[in-house]
């Protein structure tokens, strides 16, 4: 079993009775479930408890559920340069510290640690390193991280955000400026995009799309035909679907859904990180919480914790639970469907 680093102070694990006995109070439930489509109830029931794990995070980010050693969660803390690891049986703990940058953190960084996480192939993950401003490969025995790229057309990226990984090996990422002190007037910024790029297994790097004002959330259909990439702007809080031909390269493009309308101080969060079930449905973090989307685009219902949700992924032994950071704090809910790959 590998080592684990006390946690932090400041943080705090919700104690569950299924791990402390029956003297021990269970997960604190928050928020609500919001059912706005009959077509919810065959994916979550609307009375499901959300359950808070742990909190006490700057801004949760990133999930990512590892199968081995009987299943834990990986999640990051962008600003504090953290990576944690959470399970049943052992609770909250720093995984990996720095997550991102290394050294000193300059004043021109933003948010130096790591961001979104995949499993990789092996015993890895792969994750997008917002304060070394590059895509990665972490070996969860060693956790030494090996860069995969940094640079498009001889030039550094931004702070990338968000990858998928496709059947074939390619790396799909976001490369919005949020991990940039000054975010888009950074001086840092050598891109002229906030783009959405492919990463061959070669080492190739093509520019996707350059016309996103902040690509965020980014992931594959089950097929691997589609790319669903989402749009951090509360000026076009949007999800676009990008149509991939066999080799991997866009055919077309649309907006999946738009929910700009919905953006209110009343909802926090924006259209960020996404997880997908085996049927095509996205679990998307939008404005008030996780959308919980159709394949043909249709809402069919939200998920809240009563704070901005970044990200969530599919985890848990049958692969049934949403967990989602969603600002300090580590949520769950039970789910009637599984994350792909279940």
């Amino acid at each position: 079993m590998k080592r684990l680093i006390p946690i932090a102070a400041g943080l705090s694990l919700i104690a569950g009775a299924a791990a402390a006995g029956p003297n021990h109070p269970a997960h604190e439930h928050v928020g609500r479930i919001e059912r706005l489509a009959p077509g919810l109830d065959a994916l979550i029931d609307p009375r499901a408890p959300i359950e808070k794990l742990a909190e006490g995070f700057t801004w949760s980010e990133g999930p990512a559920w590892i199968r081995q050693e009987g299943g834990y969660l990986l999640f990051s803390d962008v600003p504090a340069n953290r990576m944690h690891r959470w399970s049943e049986r052992d609770g909250i703990s720093i995984f990996l510290e720095p997550s991102g940058l290394a050294g000193p953190v300059p004043s021109t960084i933003r948010e130096a640690g790591s961001n979104g996480l995949i499993p990789g192939p092996g015993n890895t993950i792969l994750l997008a390193d917002s304060g070394s401003r590059a895509i990665a490969r972490l070996d969860l025995a060693t956790r030494r991280k090996t860069i995969l790229a940094d640079r498009f057309n001889g030039h550094r990226f931004n702070s990338p955000n968000d990858l998928a990984l496709a059947r074939n090996g390619a790396i799909y990422f976001t490369d919005p400026p949020y991990g940039l002190a000054g975010i888009n007037d950074s001086p840092l910024r050598e891109q002229p995009v906030n783009g959405v790029y492919r990463r061959d297994p070669d080492g190739r790097i093509t520019l996707i799309d350059g016309n996103l004002t902040f690509p965020n959330g980014i992931l594959l259909s089950p097929d691997g035909r589609t790319l669903y990439v989402s749009n951090s702007d509360p000026h076009r809080a949007i999800w676009m679907a990008y149509r991939l031909d066999a080799r991997g390269h866009v055919t077309s493009r649309r907006v999946f859904a738009d929910v700009t309308d919905q953006v209110a101080d009343s909802r926090p969060g924006l259209p960020d990180g996404m997880a997908i079930d085996r049927a095509g449905n996205l679990f998307a973090s939008a404005p008030g919480g996780i959308l919980v989307i159709s394949p043909a685009g249709r809402i069919l219902g939200r998920i809240e914790t009563g704070t901005a949700i970044a990200n969530c992924t599919f985890g848990g032994p049958d692969g049934r639970t949403l967990f989602m950071t969603s600002n300090h704090i580590l949520a769950r809910v039970r789910t009637r469907t599984a994350g792909l790959g279940y």
